[in-house]
């Protein structure tokens, strides 16, 4: 062999080497020495946990027997609508009834939707257009929880060919009691 082929080739496996034992080392000390320690106490629960004694429309409603939550940090939009987004805004804004309304503003819903396709668990939040926080028309935003919460428009999600749970969220954008965008 070649006497430049044999330095290239333990040239590779010898920086291979050290590559590696850097990222082992590297893995070591965040798992020992640099990761930030956990306060139980003060945070007992995930980003983004949905309290279930401060939400609302939790009446019957349960999870799957283990309780896993899927999408936890920004809800599962490619699976859950029952046929697609377009269908769920078409029911929505056909069933919505702006006239009696003035408003302006945004309305959150962040909320479960279980392994039955039910959803529950809502966490409300009504902002002004400014992103202020505000109350909204409490007839609009029970009228907009009626409609969000139809079972008609959410899936069942499976993994490994079991029915989860998972996270959603519903954002209206509102203008003089219109809806002008629905998100995600």
């Amino acid at each position: 062999m070649n006497k430049k082929k044999i330095l290239k080739i333990s040239g590779i496996v010898l920086g291979s080497i050290i590559l590696l034992i850097i990222a082992i080392g590297g893995v070591a000390y965040y798992n020992y020495v640099g990761k930030y320690p956990q306060d139980k106490n003060k945070y007992p629960h995930y980003i983004g946990y949905i309290n279930p004694t401060t939400s609302v429309l939790n009446d019957g409603f349960t999870l799957c027997d283990d309780e896993k939550i899927f999408g936890k940090h920004h809800g599962s939009p490619e699976f859950s609508f029952k046929t697609n987004k377009k269908n769920f805004r078409e029911s929505v804004l056909a069933s919505y009834n702006f006239s009696k309304y003035s408003d302006s503003g945004y309305l959150n819903f962040r909320f479960l939707v279980n392994c039955e396709g039910k959803a529950g668990r809502f966490e409300i939040n009504e902002l002004n257009l400014d992103l202020e926080k505000v109350d909204l028309n409490d007839d609009m935003v029970e009228e907009l929880l009626t409609l969000t919460s139809d079972e008609k428009h959410w899936n069942i999600f499976y993994t490994k060919e079991l029915p989860r749970n998972y996270y959603m969220y519903i954002l209206y954008r509102i203008e003089d009691g219109k809806i002008t965008e629905i998100l995600p």
